[in-house]
């Protein structure tokens, strides 16, 4: 007797298992209703839900203003409480990525469960993943959040007084208005360079469940999205103490993120490389100015394949890249057009044709016109230091050489260089005399940091 066809559900209960089985070998776990993180998670989402469905009745702004940054909307909800801190600011980022609130809803709030992150990380927080691997959210500590918030010039008396009292989260809205928070100046970055390769923040909450717990958490655009073919991760820092991962997980369903010492090969980026290179210099130069150290670079790569090396190759899809790259900060361009590619035909006839003396499989073949048109496009895109993004998902932390995709991102931003890094300095210049570590002062950091992805890109 013939076996009785597979079911459409059936189907799809196979495949969600095979992806449950795929998840639990890489260190990524479920959090279903039985896990000791199901009752938090699900109340992110509901408060969450809520938050996002009133940015929706309001555009993000177009100009961002002091009281934007002060924001802070409190919810109270079943058993928790929920607060938003700069929401508005936040609803601009998402605007700039080219993500629709729709979007970072469905993902946020999906009735899938979340994924528990487990890595050798030593952080402390907790890594949570929405079910598509799209966005990474992490839990802070006060002391982070205040780093987050705090002002770069000084902090006034009455924000010191809520500190004191243990009402970190207030601190947000006792910033003076003639002073700039530290997340205006990362805004401020960004808008300078929107193909900064630095870790885009897409919310900031915090989230009180009575006598149970409280928890500040920060929502991240996946470095490694999408992941399904990485391989191997790497978390570099640009020195050597400390810095070294065996890549044997003993049996553990764990993912390893190798480092500085197990680094191998080089970062292949071919023409790309030169751009690479002076965004990592201009990242960490901006980090560097707020007195932030002990950042890594995450670095993930795998194989192009052959449809993706043709479809990089071909005029059509440079026009796209163009387009994407020139309108990263405008998801709804009135019309496709390619300002960088030089227009050699007469401006009387609307459709040429191809140049029959150009290699249109050859990118190195078609020109660009140079910086220096008066296309106020052109003058943009060398002013903010732009690229060529690849047409794809995550477009700003991917990064395509001649043979490998690569994955990077600027992250762990919120480390400051005061009192206990500098004992911490002292103690470990005894330790290890004439070796690299990680505790040293923002300049010597910022500036061995670009050295290091400088001497090994290619």
């Amino acid at each position: 007797m013939a076996d009785a066809p597979v079911s459409r559900a059936a189907r799809r209960r196979l495949r969600w298992w095979d992806i449950r089985q795929q998840w639990s070998m890489l260190g990524v776990f479920e959090i279903t209703a039985d896990h000791e993180f199901f009752r938090l998670t699900t109340f992110i989402k509901e408060g969450a839900r809520v938050s996002i469905q009133k940015g929706l009745i309001s555009e993000a702004p177009d100009a961002l203003t002091a009281e934007h940054y002060r924001s802070r909307d409190e919810q109270t909800h079943k058993g928790f409480t929920m607060e938003t801190f700069a929401a508005p600011v936040f609803q601009h980022v998402r605007r700039s990525l080219d993500i629709s609130e729709d979007q970072y809803l469905d993902s946020l709030c999906s009735d899938q469960c979340y994924l528990q992150f487990i890595s050798n990380s030593k952080s402390r927080a907790n890594f949570f993943v929405t079910y598509d691997k799209r966005f990474f959210l992490k839990t802070q500590s006060r002391r982070e959040f205040c780093v987050f918030a705090r002002v770069q010039v000084s902090v006034g008396v009455e924000a010191w007084r809520h500190i004191r009292n243990d009402d970190w989260s207030r601190v947000w809205l006792n910033i003076a208005s003639e002073q700039e928070c530290q997340y205006q100046a990362y805004v401020d970055h960004l808008e300078k360079y929107p193909h900064s390769i630095m870790v885009r923040f897409l919310g900031v909450y915090k989230i009180v469940i009575p006598n149970e717990t409280q928890k500040y958490f920060i929502v991240m655009q996946s470095v490694f999205f999408p992941d399904e073919r990485i391989n191997v991760r790497y978390d570099v820092k640009g020195c050597e103490v400390g810095r070294w991962t065996h890549p044997d997980t003993g049996g553990k369903q764990i993912i390893k993120v190798l480092k500085d010492n197990d680094f191998q090969g080089n970062i292949g980026l071919g023409p790309e490389k030169a751009w690479f290179v002076e965004q990592v210099k201009a990242d960490s130069e901006f980090l560097r100015s707020l007195n932030v150290l002990d950042y890594s670079l995450l670095i993930a790569h795998q194989p192009l394949h052959q449809d993706e090396l043709d479809r990089k190759h071909s005029f059509a899809n440079l026009v796209l890249r163009t387009t994407k790259s020139l309108d990263l900060d405008s998801p709804e361009p009135d019309e496709p057009t390619a300002p960088l590619l030089s227009q050699n035909s007469a401006p009387t006839d609307p459709d040429p044709g191809p140049d029959p003396t150009v290699d249109l499989s050859d990118p190195e073949a078609i020109q660009l016109a140079p910086l220096g048109s008066t296309h106020s496009e052109l003058q943009e895109f060398g002013e903010h230091h732009r690229r060529l993004l690849p047409n794809c998902d995550n477009a700003v932390h991917v990064v395509d050489g001649p043979e490998k995709r690569y994955f990077v991102g600027i992250i762990d931003i919120f480390t400051v260089y005061g009192w206990k890094k500098r004992l911490e300095n002292l103690w470990k210049r005894i330790r290890f005399p004439g070796r690299a570590f990680s505790t040293v002062s923002p300049r010597k950091y910022s500036a061995r940091f670009a050295q290091w992805i400088q001497d090994r890109t290619e």
